[in-house]
């Protein structure tokens, strides 16, 4: 069989990356992983090379090549079903979909406001007074809680303390916004604080927090500094 590889961007910054990098890790696989340090005059040209998008994460797997990090997801799902990247109850399915789809198209401003950086501590630059960041921040809160309370609790998707039980592409999807929440210091209620230090703590996660403190690159994100468009 040809080789997996998994091109990503800097894993202190990327959540997209990620993302993909969460899924195919809970398949078991081995694979490889091809970190591209973004914001670099050539950064552009070297992702072209493996991406037809232009962007990370892209899965090269059996010949096959995937970008966009749900449908990463989505095609490991299909291709190694013994991870159980989806809940086999279809009713848990579907609403595992409909959150995973949520976080992948929406919540541009906490996105723009609050950008993944797992080494710092940005506690004063959360902005969560901004509306829309406000506004952001509460529903992926609500949809934690939910899930908790209507699936996870009762293991609708075996026993976990993730979303819906188990660890699904709804946790690879939520992953990165754990990071934000821990990095801006927003605060929490019980279910989301128990949710995050449970993302923050698996075992795979911890794997990707050890290499970001690793990379030696740093980039700048002067939306941090400037009023919101």
């Amino acid at each position: 069989m040809a080789e997996t590889t998994i091109y990503l961007g800097n894993k202190n910054y990327s959540s997209w990356s990620l993302r993909g990098w969460l899924a195919l890790k809970q398949t078991g696989i081995r694979f490889k992983e091809m970190v591209i340090c973004l914001d670099r005059p050539d950064t552009a040209e070297k992702i072209r090379r493996h991406s037809p998008s232009g962007k990370v994460p892209c899965l090269v797997h059996d010949g096959n090549t995937i970008w966009e990090s749900l449908a990463i997801g989505e095609y490991l799902a299909e291709r190694f079903p013994a991870a159980k990247l989806w809940p086999a109850d279809s009713e848990t399915r579907a609403h595992a979909r409909c959150v995973a789809t949520e976080m992948h198209a929406g919540f541009l401003k906490m996105r723009q406001n609050m950008p993944m950086d797992m080494r710092s501590d940005l506690e004063k630059k959360s902005r969560l007074s901004v509306p829309e960041v406000g506004r952001d921040v509460r529903r992926i809160m609500s949809i934690w809680r939910e899930c908790r309370e209507r699936y996870g609790s009762r293991g609708a998707h075996g026993d976990g303390p993730f979303l819906y039980g188990g660890f699904s592409i709804a946790d690879a999807m939520f992953a990165p916004v754990t990071t934000r929440f821990l990095t801006y210091g927003v605060p929490l209620d019980e279910t989301c604080e128990a949710y995050v230090d449970a993302v923050r703590t698996w075992p795979a996660m911890a794997e990707w927090g050890r290499d970001s403190k690793r990379e030696e690159w740093t980039l700048s994100y002067p939306v941090l500094d400037t009023p919101l468009a």
